[in-house]
């Protein structure tokens, strides 16, 4: 079989994004090494927009970096913050031997530090905006996003979720493309599968409309200088990966 290989669709026109089709640890290594990060729902729906509902960003679905965490006692929860990102090779394995990713405490923990209860099984396109899932989910773009759904003739986004167990677990958030709603399919153990995997980087011209960039080196200096030495490590590996 030959080896997957990183494809540009998107070319640098605020966000630029690549796309490769592997199992999410290798697509995660390779798109790293051409300098992309996997990409945020935010992200994504903002390039789905950009590029037009027959754009293959629109069709086709691909796992974006938010993961679904199951807390027995607690509920479902969309984080931003998944574990998956810093153990990509360890939860694909696991998928790959058909076994859940299980947390420790303190994944829990810093999971749900920034995450959102989801409580509901679908959406309507037109509340966006106001759905505490959407607004977590798409940030800026939900309103946007939630018309530019409509216009195609999506009245609601459905979100699958997996059963609660006995102990905490994650799974990786893949986005649906359009002919499949849009779906946020919350439920999924298929890591090890052979799907798209998506990434996406500022070109310079986005860098300079949407953030000031600055590099980790330049924020563990200036976090020391302020005296917050002790996050230091953790925020700097959190922003490599």
């Amino acid at each position: 079989m030959a080896k997957s290989q990183v494809i540009v669709d998107v070319k640098p026109r605020g966000i630029a994004s690549a796309y490769i089709v592997a199992p999410f640890d290798e697509g995660k290594e390779s798109l790293a090494k051409e300098g992309y990060k996997i990409i945020s729902l935010q992200e994504n729906a903002r390039l789905r927009i950009q590029e037009s509902k027959e754009a293959d960003v629109s069709k086709n679905g691909n796992w974006v970096r938010e993961g679904a965490i199951y807390v027995p006692g607690k509920g479902k929860f969309l984080t931003k913050l998944s574990p998956i990102m810093t153990n990509a090779k360890q939860a694909t394995d696991r998928h790959r031997q058909g076994h859940d990713f299980y947390l420790t405490d303190a994944q829990v923990e810093q999971s749900l530090a920034d995450s959102v209860e989801l409580s509901v099984k679908s959406i309507p396109t037109n509340r966006f905006a106001d759905c505490d899932i959407t607004a977590y989910a798409f940030g800026e773009e939900a309103k946007k996003y939630g018309e530019f759904l409509k216009e195609v003739g999506i009245e609601e986004m459905p979100i699958w979720t997996a059963d609660l167990q006995d102990k905490p677990f994650v799974r990786q958030v893949w986005f649906d493309g359009l002919d499949y709603w849009s779906e946020l399919d919350c439920s999924g153990r298929y890591l090890s599968n052979v799907s798209g995997v998506r990434g996406v980087c500022e070109s310079a011209e986005g860098t300079a409309k949407n953030f000031e960039a600055y590099t980790p080196a330049q924020i563990e200096k200036t976090l020391k200088q302020l005296g917050f030495s002790g996050v230091t490590k953790s925020l700097v590996d959190r922003l490599r990966n």
